[in-house]
């Protein structure tokens, strides 16, 4: 007779413990051990019996494994085509993550209704009925457009049965929405628990590798931001994908943190409308488009997001600060980062910001983390506290240093084209002390050494002055 026994998991990380603990030792976090009971399983009869879907395998010599590159699924939606890197890769599992209500069904039911045109789907909901998803696929849908006729819809949590509706339906694409609802009967947890998650990941990837099915799973996400569950289900998939955004705010972002067949970094804008999501193929058109001209505290940043360059609109804004120590609030910039630029411009260009508190904000709900944008917040805030305004036509690219000084940041004739093509003339960025690739032409390079000499020439068409400060040389 098998026995079995009580063991303690963590949720948030998987650690293991023989007793209850208000404290898991590992990530610090409280009243997240849940018991589970375990079953030991009896010894096999047959010694050569092996587990898994993928049953026996045999090595094989490197040179006699053939390298020819299996062509990718096409996706209708290109911005969901470029964070995949060019496509679906066959016997891939994706898993797509985001904050509640930011639209993960809702782009995964588009690509699905995209996807049956040519391909066979089977999307599977663990939350939602047949009859919710096939109102809410009625919505998606332009007027007199009809259903694809190979895309099959199933509620169903159980992990074994969805195993034998893939039988059936033999899809090339299946999607599983959540990953938190599915469940092993064999196992006694619940579902959503770290061993439910990591077990059924195990199986779908092994599912995905020995048919050929693509599959992708949607992952809820925790108060800090993180997919909920253990790590190791980031691990187990091909590539992670996050939806971005502020469901308050119109615009997407699919962002890949993981892609074992494309790029890193890649990011996808999408808007949210009446219709679901609708791509945004020209995002720094959209970022911009109802930008203030000539008002004090905004200023242009080119940030880099993958291999695209977007140009973001960074406003500043100082005002005396009423109770005591001064704040500083900034919303799409790292926090540490705003302290940084804020001390700099107060000790090397003169720019009195302790009583004063700061706000900055990126225009859009974009997230900018690269230091090419510290330039821009500079110039942002500098420009608010002294309510000069910056040239309406130039663009801010540069990292500062403590020093003062402004250093180069990559890719810089990309973000320079970028900036040409959407009507600026005036480049401010760092002063180039190597050789590298020629600048593009059609735009005025203004180089400058310090961030003294480069807020200068960003207020160079107003008739007031900087206070003089330190500059480098």
């Amino acid at each position: 007779m098998p026995k079995s026994y009580s063991r303690y998991v963590c949720q948030q990380c998987g650690r293991v413990s023989a007793s209850y603990m208000g404290k898991c030792p590992q990530c610090g976090s409280f009243s997240s051990m849940v018991e589970e009971i375990v079953q030991e399983e009896a010894p096999s009869k047959s010694p050569n019996a092996s587990r898994g879907l993928t049953g026996r395998t045999a090595p094989r010599r490197i040179g006699d494994i053939a390298t020819d590159a299996e062509p990718r699924i096409h996706v209708p939606i290109s911005e969901f085509s470029r964070v995949l890197g060019g496509g679906i890769v066959p016997g891939s599992i994706v898993l797509v993550g985001g904050d509640p209500g930011i639209g993960k069904s809702t782009l995964m039911l588009q690509m699905a209704l995209d996807m049956a045109k040519t391909q066979r789907v089977l999307y599977v909901s663990g939350e939602e009925s047949e009859r919710q998803i096939k109102m809410r696929a009625d919505r998606l849908l332009e007027a007199g457009a009809k259903l694809p006729e190979n895309l099959y819809l199933v509620t169903e949590t159980n992990l074994s049965t969805i195993f034998e509706h893939n039988r059936e339906v033999r899809p090339t694409l299946l999607i599983v929405d959540s990953i938190q609802t599915v469940y092993l009967s064999e196992l006694d947890s619940s579902a959503g628990s770290v061993s439910q998650v990591r077990e059924c990941s195990s199986q779908l990837r092994e599912l995905a590798k020995s048919s050929g099915v693509s599959v992708f799973v949607i992952g809820h996400v925790t108060k800090e931001g993180v997919i909920a569950g253990p790590r190791v289900l980031e691990h187990i998939v091909d590539t992670v994908l996050y939806l971005e955004g502020d469901r308050f705010q119109a615009y997407r972002l699919l962002r890949s943190v993981k892609n074992r067949f494309g790029a890193t970094a890649e990011v996808g804008v999408f808007e949210m409308r009446e219709r679901g999501l609708v791509e945004v193929t020209n995002p720094s058109e959209a970022f911009l488009a109802e930008r203030m001209v000539n008002a004090p505290g905004s200023a242009i940043a080119v940030t880099m997001e993958g291999t695209r360059p977007l140009l973001v609109e960074v406003q500043g804004l100082t005002s005396p600060a009423q109770f005591g120590n001064a704040r500083r609030t900034p919303n799409g910039v790292d926090y540490n980062r705003l302290l940084m630029i804020s001390a700099v411009l107060t000790r090397r260009v003169g720019v009195k910001l302790g009583e004063q508190d700061i706000f900055v904000n990126v225009v859009g709900g974009m997230k900018v983390d690269e230091p090419a944008a510290d330039l821009a917040i500079a110039a942002a805030v500098a420009s608010s506290m002294k309510d000069l305004s910056i040239r309406a036509d130039a663009v801010l690219i540069g990292e500062i240093g403590l020093a003062g000084e402004l250093r180069l940041p990559s890719q810089m004739p990309v973000r320079l084209r970028e900036a040409q093509k959407l009507g600026f003339k005036v480049a401010i960025v760092p002063k180039r002390l190597r050789k590298a690739e020629p600048w593009p032409e059609n735009i005025q390079i203004i180089e400058a050494r310090s961030i003294y000499q480069a807020l200068e020439l960003a207020f160079a068409s107003e008739q007031k002055e900087l206070p003089k400060g330190r500059q480098v040389a």
